[in-house]
């Protein structure tokens, strides 16, 4: 299953921040055929006049699942953030299998095997759907991504120099999304190297407090991390009138967070370099990279 002439690739999840930027990669190799999934007419404009086909694709909507799939050879999979994913996830697979998808890259979540934090867990029962379906695979488990730095759920996450965050003093292990969207590509596109693989994605663990220090230095403006409760997370979804069942399990993670209860939380990784020949953004190449955003 190497990379052989206009290999068909389709990325769901193709207007969010890793389908897009996977995208991005992909677009730059030869003899490949890229297809974004999208769910309306609308949203493909963009894509087009980049000269990438697009093919209505809806979770929800299973009619729509094996049109999208015809002669599609490879898929990367990115769910939403609803306890749905299991059943959106399953459909997609299923009719994957019907329409002779050969391989399968799954954008999952953080954690070890043994993990018991819900939403991780959820995604971890995915990936063995997609062992079990004889599909080759490449499971991706990106840490939590810089980005959210520069924005989470549509906010600010600094004002002012202020950093906010639900875990209190906790060190987490972090990825640039743009790491994790090369290592989909390259997975997608040399599946021969990548298959039976499970990638974690992790590369510098820093606290709030660290990371405000650092931001300090490198931009030459005050930084400081003031933590927030988990309960007022816990409010503003309600009160946006978020899914909760998903909702409710990333509460509980902030709070297991704070508490320093989730083994593993600041665990990194050595794998960047043997899979794509780079070194990973640290947090420091970050903080350079989006200084002009980070400035107040």
């Amino acid at each position: 299953m190497s990379r052989t002439k206009n290999s068909k690739i389709l990325i769901t999840g193709a207007t969010g921040q890793v389908g897009s930027k996977t995208i991005n990669f992909l677009n730059q190799l030869k003899d490949i055929e890229l297809v974004a999934a999208i769910r309306t007419p609308a949203k493909a404009a963009p894509f087009t006049a980049k000269g990438i086909a697009t093919v209505i694709l809806d979770f929800d909507d299973e009619s729509t699942h094996l049109p999208a799939l015809e002669g599609i050879d490879r898929i990367l999979i990115v769910t939403g953030y609803t306890v749905d994913m299991l059943r959106q996830s399953k459909a997609l697979l299923d009719n994957a299998k019907k329409a002779g998808v050969q391989h399968v890259v799954h954008l999952g979540a953080c954690g070890r095997d043994d993990t018991t934090v819900a939403h991780w867990a959820w995604h971890q029962l995915i990936e063995r759907y997609i062992e079990w379906s004889g599909f080759s695979y490449t499971h991706l488990r990106p840490e939590t991504f810089m980005q959210n730095v520069l924005s989470y759920g549509g906010k600010k996450a600094i004002e002012n120099g202020v950093i906010h965050a639900y875990v209190a003093g906790a060190r987490l292990s972090w990825v640039d999304v743009e790491d994790v969207a090369q290592v989909a590509a390259l997975a997608l596109a040399y599946p021969e190297l990548h298959t039976g693989q499970t990638y974690r994605l992790g590369y510098d663990a820093v606290t709030f407090d660290e990371m405000a220090e650092l931001m300090t230095k490198l931009i030459g403006q005050p930084f400081r991390y003031e933590p927030l409760s988990p309960d007022i997370f816990l409010r503003s979804m309600i009160d946006a009138g978020a899914e909760m069942a998903y909702m409710g399990c990333v509460y509980e993670h902030w709070k297991r967070y704070a508490a320093g209860a989730i083994p593993g939380a600041d665990d990194t990784f050595d794998n960047f370099q043997a899979i794509t020949g780079k070194q990973p953004v640290k947090w420091a190449d970050f903080i350079q990279k989006h200084k002009t955003e980070l400035q107040y």
